[in-house]
């Protein structure tokens, strides 16, 4: 196989897994033309188009998913296998990406990297903050961070925190104007800040449990945000009543700059887990964070 074919594959792979020409030639290190050209030569090679360009998107025809399918794990299979050559150095290296929510990034992963990235100066770690649910195989991450209960089965999971607990809090001066809820059901009446997640597009449904009971309510507001700490502004304003992760509202429950509500309705759950793929093969640098990262009651 001449170089300039495994070249235009290799340009074709990072295109077809962005869905980008701007994204994958930043991943690349080439112009957006240069890449164009590139896929553009490898098609009329083939005589089959691979690619299906709009103004807005780029997508894989049929044909582009075959072929994406066929040489994608061939090349993660090469590239693990450098890395895995690159741990026979005295010292373990690497780049780990990761992508986790802003509250994991904030309360767990950062502690951990704090204490970790100094005494391994050749490895790093790119994390990416997202609120919503990446596929990290898809999206080329190493791994990724998640509630307990919601990482899929055929997935690796290591618990890395504590259970955590829901919190339904606002501000007293709020509670002065209106009744604090008894019930789930009595948030109807009240002004709650709403949070949206980009991956489900719709609102997230707040989650109670009692007496073993599920029951998740749909709660109405002037304000949406897709964003925790927005959703903690508006709270300790006096605007509305916020559901919050405990820990991030339990210095201002003690300071008595917000008032919690609802407590024996939010149990404990089970806290973030990193997870991967079962296949991945671990290298040095990754095991070590992995094991940095356990959580250790």
């Amino acid at each position: 196989m001449q170089r300039q074919t495994i070249n235009d594959l290799l340009a074709f792979r990072a295109v077809a897994t962005q869905r980008s020409f701007t994204r994958a030639a930043a991943q690349l290190g080439v112009s957006t033309s240069a890449l164009s050209q590139a896929l553009r030569g490898l098609e009329e090679r083939l005589g089959v188009r691979l690619l299906t360009r709009t103004t807005r998107s780029v997508a894989p025809t049929a044909a582009g998913e075959r072929l994406l399918a066929t040489i994608g794990p061939r090349f993660d299979e090469i590239e693990q296998e450098l890395v895995a050559l690159g741990e026979l150095r005295a010292r373990p290296a690497g780049t780990i990406r990761l992508t986790t929510s802003g509250h994991a990034a904030e309360t767990i992963l950062w502690p951990v990297l704090a204490r970790f990235l100094p005494g391994y100066p050749d490895i790093a770690v790119e994390l990416n903050v997202n609120a919503g649910f990446v596929d990290i195989v898809a999206e080329r991450y190493d791994a990724g961070v998640r509630l307990g209960e919601t990482i899929a089965q055929d997935m690796i999971a290591v618990r890395i925190g504590p259970d955590l607990a829901m919190a339904a809090v606002a501000a007293p001066d709020y509670f002065a104007h209106h009744p604090p809820p008894r019930t789930p059901h009595d948030l109807a009446a009240h002004n709650c800040v709403n949070l949206r997640f980009p991956t489900l597009g719709g609102l997230y449904a707040w989650e109670f449990e009692r007496h073993g009971r599920p029951l998740n309510v749909r709660v109405g507001g002037q304000l949406i945000v897709n964003e925790t700490a927005l959703a903690l502004d508006a709270a300790r304003s006096g605007t509305a009543i916020a559901y919050l992760p405990e820990d991030r509202v339990r210095d201002d429950i003690a300071a008595g700059r917000l008032v919690r509500v609802l407590a024996d309705w939010c149990p404990p759950f089970p806290g973030y887990h990193l997870y991967y793929p079962s296949q991945r093969q671990r290298s040095q640098a990754f095991a070590l964070l992995v094991d940095a990262l356990r959580y250790r009651p």
